[in-house]
C-alpha cells in the first residue's frame, strides 16, 4: 500500500517535529558558562539520555517534563554542575523556547493537505501547547502522556490514541506512526503492526544524541533524514 493511502499521520513530537537536543543544549550550556565549566555538547547529550532512561523505567507514567528537574540533577551531578532545586525547575521551565526543526513548519502545513495529523508525544498538556504554537497549530488531534496516563513504548498510549481515531472514522489500516526514536516509538510501533516512517534526524551523526540507544534497530516502512523529504514523497505519491 503507498503512502498517499494512508489517511492518518500520528507523529512523536519531541525529537522528530521539536529539536529538543539544540533546547537541551541551550539550556545546559549556559548553566556550564555559568559556572566555569567546559563540557562537550555530546557529554551533555549522552548524560541526559542516561538519565532519561533511567527515569522512564522509574516512573514510566510521568509526562517527560515531570521527569526533568530529577533527570537534571543527575545529569548536574555527572557533569559537575549545580544541581539546585531552582536549576532542576528552570530547566523544565526551558521547554517553550525549544524550536521546532527547520523543516517542521512547512512540511507539516504540506502534509496536512493530505492527511489528518496526530500529535502522539510523551508531553503532558503545557508543553504540548507550547511544541504546538511554536509548530503553528498543525494538528487535527493531540495525544499526551498526561491524557493516557503512560508513556511510549507503553503499548496503551497507542490504544488511546486508535480508539480516538476510530471516533472519526479511521481504520487501524489508515493510520501511519511517524517518529524518530527507535527507543519511545518504532520498534513498538512496528510491533503492533502499525505501518510507520522513521524520520532518522541524527543520520550522518554518530551516536544517538539525547535519546536512550537501543540493541536491534526495527526497520521501518518509510525511512527518511527529514519531515520535507517526508512531505516530498507524499506529494510524488510515493
Amino acid at each position: 500500500m503507498a503512502l498517499n493511502d494512508r489517511k492518518v499521520m500520528t507523529f512523536d513530537v519531541v525529537g522528530t517535529l521539536i529539536d529538543f537536543e539544540t533546547g537541551i543544549l541551550d539550556y545546559v550550556q549556559g548553566r556550564a558558562r555559568a559556572a566555569g565549566v567546559s563540557l562537550a555538547d555530546t557529554a551533555i547529550l549522552e548524560a541526559y539520555a542516561r538519565a532519561e532512561d533511567r527515569q522512564h523505567h522509574e516512573t514510566p507514567r510521568l509526562p517527560f517534563p515531570s521527569m526533568m528537574a530529577p533527570m537534571y540533577r543527575e545529569m548536574a551531578e555527572r557533569l559537575g554542575l549545580p544541581g539546585s532545586h531552582a536549576d532542576a525547575e528552570a530547566f523544565r521551565l526551558s521547554i517553550p523556547h525549544w524550536p521546532a526543526f527547520p523543516d517542521s513548519i512547512a512540511a507539516l502545513k504540506r502534509l496536512r493537505k493530505r492527511f489528518f495529523l496526530v500529535a502522539m508525544t510523551n508531553s503532558d498538556n503545557w508543553a504540548l501547547s507550547h511544541f504546538a504554537r511554536t509548530l503553528e497549530l498543525p494538528f487535527d488531534d493531540m495525544v499526551t502522556a498526561e491524557m493516557v496516563g503512560w508513556n511510549k513504548p507503553d503499548p496503551q498510549v497507542f490504544a488511546f490514541t486508535r480508539g480516538r481515531l476510530s471516533k472519526e472514522g479511521f481504520a487501524f489500516d489508515d493510520i501511519i506512526h511517524v517518529a524518530q526514536s527507535q527507543y519511545h516509538d518504532i520498534a513498538v510501533s512496528r510491533r503492533l503492526g502499525y505501518h510507520t516512517c522513521w524520520i532518522e534526524r541524527r543520520k550522518g551523526k554518530t551516536g544517538a544524541g539525547a535519546t536512550p540507544t537501543v540493541q536491534d534497530v526495527a526497520i521501518p516502512d518509510y525511512h527518511f533524514a527529514s519531515l520535507g523529504e517526508l512531505a516530498d514523497a507524499a506529494e510524488q505519491g510515493n
